[in-house]
């Protein structure tokens, strides 16, 4: 059985949720005139990179939630071709004064039956999501690795076992077991425990500011065994946020440039 023909039997019908509404200014000049999403990495958008990878894992359907030049995303969209794969976009217009939390809970209507929830920058290969989809069996689960330390800008978590007990970029050293990658699995249950947590954060002060890792946090703590992680450690990705990311991002697509370019795979 093939890598894409398992990746099918794991999963039945599956959706995923593409977070892409920002412009990335961290990643300037990359960003000046194209969002984060399209900034080209050996000759690709990201963007495409990431739907090659859910595409070679059997997703049928990946939603891009959109706002900064929405337009361009709107028509790259349109052009990309990936047999089996239908692509869409759905544009936040709170984009300019809100952070991802906002961006996902537009979308919390298009996972009612649960999905992938992919950060916009976050690069990875096809074998980090087969296997979430092949460990994944909590309500919520999220893709985690390891390192030796840790800065200020990592996503980090606290597990306990495969537990998630608390995610967040001000946990200390002590507290910190790995990172989030930027990538979750929903069940349809997951979904709708989702949803709850995140109206309850909009609810606060700032809820409007927040990631939606603050609803991930808030469902760890409230709801034991809610969320699990899963360990890709071994297999490649990184996040695409400053200019010095650029170079590690070549090298990656470069190793699974072969993957990618099956003859299923390529766009018209």
């Amino acid at each position: 059985m093939d890598a894409r023909r398992e990746s099918r039997d794991i999963r039945g019908f599956m959706k995923a949720i593409i977070l892409s509404a920002g412009q990335g200014r961290r990643l300037l000049p990359y960003t000046a005139n194209a969002p984060k999403c399209l900034v080209p990495i050996c000759g690709r958008p990201l963007l495409e990179w990431q739907l090659r990878s859910l595409h070679m894992c059997g997703i049928a359907e990946a939603v891009i939630v959109t706002g900064f030049m929405s337009e361009a995303v709107d028509s790259f969209a349109t052009q990309l071709k990936l047999p089996g794969l239908h692509v869409r976009t759905l544009f936040n217009p709170f984009f300019a004064v809100a952070d991802n939390l906002a961006s996902l809970y537009l979308a919390t209507g298009e996972l009612c039956g649960g999905g992938i929830i992919l950060n916009g920058d976050t690069l990875f290969e096809p074998a980090v999501l087969t296997r979430l989809l092949s460990e994944a069996a909590a309500p919520v689960n999220v893709t985690i690795d390891h390192k030796p330390r840790y800065d200020d800008d990592d996503m980090k978590v606290q597990i306990d076992g495969l537990r998630l007990c608390a995610i967040g970029k001000t946990l200390s050293a002590l507290e910190t077991d790995g990172e989030s990658i930027g990538m979750l699995r929903l069940s349809p249950e997951g979904a709708g425990m989702m949803k709850c947590a995140m109206e309850t954060v909009l609810r606060d002060t700032d809820g409007f500011r927040r990631w939606y890792l603050s609803a991930v946090d808030r469902l760890a703590k409230e709801d034991f065994g809610t969320v699990a992680t899963v360990s890709i450690e071994g297999l490649g990705w990184c996040e695409v946020d400053c200019p010095a990311d650029m170079t590690r991002a070549e090298s990656l697509v470069r190793g699974f440039t072969a993957l990618q370019e099956s003859p299923k795979a390529a766009s018209a």
